[in-house]
């Protein structure tokens, strides 16, 4: 199949046969469907950042991030004995989409600029928070084969860089996709603490849809979000 057969299937001496590639095929469309919200991550936290930064920070953050869930998916059978946390993850993302949604508008109205260890930095956690089920997903499917996880994300991170890429010139055309992007956030932590056990069960008896929570934390981050943001220009032209 090429290359003598991957190096006999990556020194293991075993066939590369059909499911190798399959659960390779698998792994990257998990990837990519689950890395959309890292690439808006991505995009956000290094808007503000000069092109020439903006790239390094991207590639840099994005390839930390990759080895990062490398390893986690490692040990993810590990990380499913370990109680709330999906929970706290979605809590923590909640905090980011927020954050990351009040250092946005008025860029050019407060003091200070993003630097690339602050931009990396929140890469690299955003996506270790809301790669719990990305994480879980891959151990799957990849059958507890490293190599595969491993291609899986090399593979991905080039559509990745791309993506927060063609993200970060949107926003600079369409200012309203910030909060578009912190929706999406908050959608996902929602999903993350909806479903941890003690949460889903709570939902259950009390007859709550899960929706209800989502669209209760997606009012909350974009509310919060355009009022803090609405202060800190109101604020700044005050003091002029």
């Amino acid at each position: 199949m090429g290359l003598t057969d991957f190096i006999v299937y990556a020194g293991r001496n075993q066939p590369l046969n059909s499911d190798f590639f399959v659960a390779l095929l698998t792994v990257i469309g998990i990837d990519l469907i689950l890395g959309g919200d890292n690439a808006i991550v991505v995009a956000m936290a290094c808007r503000k950042l000069p092109p020439a930064l903006r790239n390094k920070a991207i590639v840099i953050g994005i390839a930390f991030a990759i080895l990062a869930r490398g390893f986690l998916t490692i040990i993810a059978i590990h990380l499913l004995s370990i109680p709330y946390l999906m929970g706290i993850g979605g809590v923590l993302l909640f905090w980011i989409a927020y954050k990351l949604l009040t250092s946005s508008e008025g860029e050019h109205h407060v003091a200070g600029s993003v630097s690339v260890f602050a931009a990396i930095k929140t890469i690299v956690i955003a996506d270790v928070v809301m790669g719990f089920d990305n994480v879980l997903a891959v151990a799957g499917a990849a059958d507890g084969d490293t190599l595969i996880v491993f291609l899986g994300l090399l593979i991905s991170v080039p559509i990745l860089i791309w993506g927060s890429k063609i993200i970060l010139f949107l926003m600079k055309k369409f200012p309203v996709i910030l909060y578009a992007g912190a929706a999406i956030l908050a959608f996902t932590a929602s999903a993350m603490i909806s479903h941890e056990p003690v949460v889903y069960f709570f939902l259950a008896d009390y007859g709550i849809p899960p929706i209800v929570l989502s669209l209760c934390l997606i009012t909350a981050v974009v509310l919060a979000g355009f009022l803090r943001n609405r202060v800190q220009t109101i604020v700044y032209f005050k003091n002029q």
